[in-house]
């Protein structure tokens, strides 16, 4: 399958690029014989080139956003000669990837939020996609930025006046503050495991408003894009909400009288 071919399946323009920009760094890393890879992806994004690799039958690449479950990642090229180097997990990712840490002042600790950061971010002039997950806890926040827009980040972040007070430095991915997630156990009833059921009551919205949020491809299970009402959903399943969190489906714990399913959700707070 030719470049033109792949691309003229896709509907898309801003996918349609997403996908050209792939295929030029693949086309680099044969020309070059070098690592090669690609700006932040989210889940939807990934799914895409990740179907598009599988097509082209292209396995040498890997997925990482800095840590073992971050939500915004890069896809990584290499060619043959480095495969053993991936496999064995010897490449330094430190050399892709940089962390940025924010500490704040006292007064502003616990009160931002991760739309603060990601306002900042935005307000600095650095373009999504060059940033990955933002770590936030009480005394501040981790920024997984791409390693060659790590200066830019942290010089423009020091001269905004929501930071004047606050302390920054790089670090490396293993100095991550990754702290374990908190849960909420949920207990929903529903009258089948379809995913616009579950969805309708993890969220508290009506089945119609369910539907159209998986219409608008937010919604993902064990990080697939979901594009069905009627997908069923199984247990110990991870649905992901884009602006509605992270649940885990425990499985179900009883029937209802009426022969509904009672499960047992676990909400990542």
């Amino acid at each position: 399958m030719d470049r033109q071919q792949i691309i003229s399946k896709i509907t898309s323009d801003e996918d349609k690029l997403l996908v050209s920009k792939m295929l030029d760094k693949i086309d680099f890393m044969n020309k070059r014989n070098s690592i090669e890879y690609t700006d932040f992806l989210d889940m939807r994004q990934r799914q895409l080139l990740e179907k598009i690799l599988k097509e082209i039958r292209f396995n040498n690449y890997i997925a990482t956003g800095g840590f073992k479950s971050a939500e915004r990642t890069v896809l990584i090229f290499y060619p043959e000669k480095l495969e053993e180097l991936f496999n064995n997990s010897f490449f330094d990712y430190n050399t892709i990837l940089n962390g940025v840490r924010i500490k704040l002042p006292n007064e502003l600790k616990g009160i931002y939020r991760h739309r603060d950061y990601l306002g900042a971010i935005i307000k600095v002039g650095l373009k999504r996609e060059k940033v990955g997950d933002i770590i936030v806890y009480k005394d501040g926040a981790d920024l997984i930025v791409l390693k060659d827009a790590a200066k830019y980040v942290l010089e423009g972040l020091q001269k905004l006046t929501r930071f004047s007070k606050s302390e920054f430095e790089n670090i490396k991915l293993e100095e991550l503050n990754i702290e374990e997630p908190k849960l909420q156990i949920l207990n929903i009833i529903v009258p089948s495991m379809r995913i616009d059921s579950i969805l309708s009551e993890i969220v508290r919205t009506s089945r119609a408003k369910a539907l159209e949020i998986i219409k608008e491809e937010k919604v993902f299970i064990n990080h697939e894009i979901v594009t069905k009402g009627s997908k069923e959903v199984k247990p110990a399943d991870m649905i992901t909400v884009r602006g509605k969190g992270r649940f885990k489906v425990n499985g179900i714990i009883n029937n209802t009288k009426k022969g509904n399913l009672i499960l047992e959700i676990e909400k990542y707070i």
